[in-house]
């Protein structure tokens, strides 16, 4: 009997071991994280400041590219359907949240009829981000020949990553066309931000050579899943200036860089110059990135943060959040919180000149544990359209001070910092 129970006894040992580090793997924040302030050594329109981030940290600065801004499911899903609708080649499509309702049903059908007119298609959802995906959806899909992928889907020796997800959000249409920003395939990103049921959020087509960029983006991870390597004219054609606009679609992931993200965002923030506009749907800044933004304060830049309000689908992001803005708004930072609904925009403005847009939130989990990519953009014109509209939301939004975030009630406070207990994984 003593044997017996002895063998019991190491069976269980073994079982809580590997249950401890299999946890631990998960939770783990990826690679060494930063833990120096970056220097400021150039200012954002300076030349070098574009070398290091086309150089250093992500692909070359190109130029011959038009963009265009679209707000709200309304005017976002129509051109994402008409590009899917005209495509003659090839479609490639990721994206973090593909659930139900009547706009995955369209896209569904849309995808479908592609395949079944010859173009090639290929979807890589998020295996966590995709489980309420409408069953019906997927049998069409895969029945009429689109190669659905999965990233990430759990197995037995695999499952230290199951905390690292794709949360990239790409459509490329005959390697010409891109789409990229916030939106999900989803009732909620319906609409025109009406109501609390229907949410607020950007997103961007994109035409010129920087769409080539877009695609190689795509392609690290649907390699990743399937194996399979895509390439030739049909994916990636020769493609002609469309405009003037110069752009770089930067990504970055754990398995490849996983500070790459946060990098870029430090070093923009210590050249900033003038002003920073931050519209984030998850703003939980670590301690590294509260000193550079305060830094860049006490230099006289001007600091603008638009955050979800009271209607947010995460309560937890939402405490960690304000528990983190003591510094912020003792320094001069305006936050305000966006009222009318749930407010889902990454858009981060520099001096007029640097627009970055995509799937990335400034949070821990963007920086250093899921797969993100954003379209930066230099152009002063388009910023100028993206200051217009982070003031058209900042007059739907209510501001926070620095006397009031101190003197919130105390039941908030806990809560609060309860809840930043968490941030490492939000």
């Amino acid at each position: 009997m003593r044997h017996r129970g002895t063998f019991k006894a190491v069976v269980w040992t073994f079982v809580l071991t590997l249950a401890a580090t299999l946890l631990a793997l998960n939770l783990a924040s990826g690679e060494k994280k930063l833990d120096e302030q970056v220097r400021r050594e150039y200012a954002l329109h300076d030349a070098q400041y574009q070398r290091a981030l086309g150089v250093m940290l992500g692909p070359p600065i190109t130029g011959g590219n038009r963009f265009e801004a679209l707000q709200n499911g309304d005017q976002i899903f129509a051109p994402m359907l008409a590009a899917i609708r005209g495509a003659k080649q090839s479609i490639t499509f990721e994206t973090y949240i593909y659930w139900s309702g009547d706009i995955g049903r369209a896209f569904a059908d849309a995808l479908s009829e592609r395949a079944r007119a010859g173009v090639k298609v290929h979807v890589l959802l998020d295996w966590v981000g995709s489980a309420k995906v409408d069953a019906d959806f997927v049998r069409e899909m895969e029945g009429a020949g689109v190669q659905i992928r999965k990233f990430h889907k759990p197995s037995w020796y695999d499952i230290a990553r199951m905390n690292n997800r794709t949360h990239r959000k790409l459509l490329v249409v005959d390697g010409r066309i891109g789409f990229t920003g916030g939106v999900g395939i989803a009732p909620e990103w319906t609409g025109h931000a009406q109501d609390a049921e229907h949410w607020r959020d950007s997103h961007y087509r994109v035409e010129g050579p920087v769409v080539a960029q877009m695609q190689a983006v795509f392609m690290d991870n649907w390699v990743k899943v399937s194996g399979d390597v895509l390439h030739g004219e049909r994916y990636f054609p020769a493609i002609p200036a469309a405009g003037e606009g110069r752009a770089q679609m930067f990504s970055s992931s754990p398995s490849g860089g996983s500070e790459s993200m946060h990098l870029m965002y430090l070093l923009s923030i210590a050249a900033a110059t003038r002003t920073i506009d931050l519209s984030s749907a998850y703003f939980v800044p670590d301690d590294l990135t509260v000193g550079a933004l305060v830094a860049a304060m006490k230099r006289g830049v001007r600091l603008r943060i638009i955050t979800p309000g009271p209607i947010i689908d995460s309560q937890t992001v939402r405490g960690a959040s304000r528990a983190a803005w003591g510094p912020l708004l003792e320094a001069g930072a305006q936050i305000s919180e966006y009222q009318p609904t749930m407010f889902h925009c990454k858009v981060f403005t520099v001096d007029g000149l640097l627009v970055s847009v995509g799937s990335t939130n400034f949070d821990n989990r963007s920086f250093r544990l899921n797969d993100e990519a954003n379209l930066n953009i230099y152009d002063e014109a388009f910023a100028a359209g993206q200051t217009a509209q982070f003031e058209a939301d900042l007059r739907q939004s209510k501001r926070l001070d620095y006397e009031a975030w101190k003197n919130r009630p105390l039941r908030e406070k806990a809560m609060e910092h309860l809840a930043a207990l968490l941030s490492s994984q939000l």
